[in-house]
């Protein structure tokens, strides 16, 4: 039998987990299950109760579950010694003051530098540190967040990339690249949602090393579903790209938007299926 959570996927039997943990009657079906496939919001708790109780998952959240938000990302890329911008993870204010009382003497790396919080997508929570008074306000903002409950960020090197970044959507055995490209100079970012720009067609070498690059953390983890990250240095003379971060949920309108998203992500999930002598309806 195969049991989907998924609202798209239609399975032998589907049930619906959203915005809550699962109970007694979705443990009983897991456990009846040959394979589980599982939404991207799934919550820890289900996907640990179906991982626990069926050999077969789909997508694999085990990477996400272990090293979890940005600062979880940067310790699984040191973990598996994929590259990465050189960072410093921090879990608190507290953590990062407990290297000295003044947070300029705190901070290891040259103006300009990275800060990112440890949540929050499409561009959001990720600045570019020009000045000590500029890392004052940010202090002040991460003490205010602390004060809400929302703690851990992380301070990254700045790397010089001409304002693109390239992205690899990984949907099951399949890879879809392409740039985004800021075209304003004087923002920082090449989220969509902050107004870059995508580009499927230039610099296809690269793009093909990225995607070698991706498939070495999804051999490494066992991610099958995820949006990943690249930059490539513009002043390093090293060609190999720098992984920036993971996400489970990613934007689609580089791969045609959400229509095209599930087609792709239904085949991926027949095929996996078919990999393990099982059949959707």
């Amino acid at each position: 039998m195969i049991l989907s959570f998924h609202p798209i996927i239609v399975a032998d039997k589907n049930l619906i987990c959203a915005g809550r943990d699962p109970g007694k009657a979705e443990l009983d079906a897991i456990k009846q299950a040959d394979a589980v496939i599982l939404p991207q919001g799934c919550r820890q708790t289900l996907y640990k109760m179906a991982a626990s109780h069926c050999s077969h998952v789909f997508p694999d959240y085990h990477a996400k579950f272990k090293f979890p938000g940005k600062t979880g990302q940067a310790d699984l890329f040191t973990h598996f010694d994929l590259p990465c911008p050189r960072t410093e993870t921090f879990t608190s204010l507290d953590a990062f003051f407990h290297k000295t009382h003044h947070p300029h003497q705190a901070v290891s790396f040259d103006y300009p530098f990275v800060f990112k919080f440890d949540w929050g997508g499409e561009g959001d929570n990720v600045i570019r540190v020009d000045s000590f008074a500029e890392f004052d306000k940010i202090i002040e903002k991460a003490s205010s967040c602390e004060r809400t409950g929302q703690y851990g960020f992380l301070i990254q090197e700045f790397i010089q990339t001409d304002n693109r970044s390239l992205r690899v959507a990984v949907i099951g055995q399949k890879r879809i690249s392409y740039w985004r490209t800021q075209s304003d100079p004087n923002h920082f970012g090449t989220a969509i949602a902050k107004g870059a720009e995508i580009d499927l067609n230039s610099d296809q070498a690269l793009q093909d090393t990225g995607i070698k690059t991706v498939d070495r953390l999804c051999e490494k983890t066992g991610i099958n579903l995820a949006g990943i990250d690249l930059i490539f240095s513009e002043t390093s003379g090293i060609a190999d790209p720098l992984f920036l971060e993971i996400n489970y949920f990613f934007g689609r309108t580089g791969i045609g938007g959400s229509e095209q998203f599930y087609g792709l992500l239904e085949e991926e999930v027949r095929s996996w299926l078919e990999s393990l002598g099982k059949n959707l309806l």
